[in-house]
């Protein structure tokens, strides 16, 4: 089925109805183990760490739209992440953006430093820079794009052929775009990482990540990894995941709207000194977003006047909610600096005090804007 449309694969590539009772949504398996035919011949399932049928379809349908060989699921985004960076040795080294998620820079530089992984970070929209932070001993170059929560863009294209070129693999955090939008593998990256809690599962239920390659040498290794370290989600997590790819692109295609509407907005207001969007014209990576991504997806920041400021408008809001995540059919606010981007403080990375950052959801943007209103007074 992969000649069909993104759209049509999420909702069929691993999803035939089920043989024994004919049911239309894939069932959820909620069993650890799996009765054996024979010892030495055991059954395509045997433990449910190893393999599960639900989790399974949901690894063939995104691995289908990212377009990789193979996708694995975990039971989080970081837990994704640290199987991955598993796959690397002590003493190996890393090329950051200098903008990611802090989960991210806490895992690489407070569980995975001293363990030997070493670290650098790097605007990788400047080719020079990159070309000066890549080692004989770097393994990876970890992207995000649009990144969290500055919202910059980086030319995957660009990045893979100056990477591939000393024999690096590129890695890309694909949550904020989700492959509705924009597929990595197809734009030469090696990997795709997800928080899958995100846009992919889309209503707020459940916590999941995934990785997705084409990469021989790692689809063995991730995979040995899966079984030996057992950071896997559960049936009921991966029959969620699969629910959310099914409607992925519609919901994306709305997210998409409902920001542009809240952006322009934004950009006319009194109070907001400058508006982080890739669909923004005069956003510096909005041209390479307008040729790697279908649309510029439902991540919103913009900084006002002062870190009081921004609290107070983050915390008079109503319909948008005050939490961490994003990509759920409801629209979040957050202030990423004391929020989800802590770890972060005191280092490169830092968030500047006075951004908030909205994740925009499935309401009326009529209803969103006038709640944004009033939280601005």
């Amino acid at each position: 089925m992969t000649e069909n449309h993104r759209d049509t694969r999420a909702i069929h590539v691993g999803q035939d109805p089920d043989a024994a009772f004919g049911a239309v949504s894939v069932p959820i398996f909620q069993n650890s183990t799996f009765a054996q035919t024979d010892i030495a011949d055991p059954k395509v399932w045997d433990y449910g760490r190893s393999g599960n049928p639900t989790r399974d379809a949901f690894e063939r349908a995104l691995a289908s739209l990212e377009g990789g060989e193979r996708c694995f699921a975990f039971a989080s985004g970081m837990a994704a992440e640290t199987t991955l960076l598993l796959t690397l040795r002590p003493g190996d080294h890393v090329v950051l953006a200098d903008d990611v998620y802090g989960g991210t820079y806490r895992l690489l530089t407070r569980v995975l430093g001293p363990w030997g992984l070493e670290l650098t970070t790097c605007d990788l929209g400047d080719a020079d820079a990159l070309a000066d932070a890549i080692r004989p001993d770097t393994r990876f170059v970890w992207v995000e794009t649009p990144s969290n929560p500055m919202l910059k863009v980086v030319d995957i294209e660009a990045v893979a052929a100056l990477a591939h070129a000393s024999g690096t693999r590129v890695v890309v955090d694909n949550t904020f775009a989700s492959p509705a939008l924009q597929q990595p593998l197809r734009l030469g990256a090696d990997v795709v990482v997800h928080s899958v809690t995100k846009y992919i599962g889309g209503h707020s239920d459940l916590i999941g990540g995934a990785v997705v390659t084409s990469d021989a040498d790692l689809i063995d290794a991730v995979g040995f990894l899966v079984n030996a370290v057992g950071a896997v989600p559960g049936p009921m997590d991966a029959f969620l995941a699969l629910r959310g790819l099914r409607t992925l692109g519609v919901r994306m295609r709305r997210h998409s709207d409902n920001a542009a509407a809240i952006v322009a907005y934004l950009v006319g207001h009194s109070m907001v000194n400058q508006v982080y969007y890739p669909g923004l014209p005069d956003h510096p990576g909005h041209g390479i977003a307008a040729e790697q991504m279908a649309a510029f997806g439902g991540m919103v920041s913009f900084v006002v006047d002062t870190a009081e400021e921004a609290a107070r408008i983050a915390r008079g809001t109503r319909l948008f909610v005050l939490a961490e995540s994003l990509g759920g059919v409801e629209s979040l606010i957050e202030l990423p600096g004391p929020m989800t981007h802590a770890s972060v403080s005191g280092s490169d990375l830092e968030v500047p005090a006075e951004l908030v950052r909205l994740s925009v959801g499935l309401e009326h943007p009529d209803d969103l804007i006038a709640d944004l209103e009033q939280a601005f007074g």
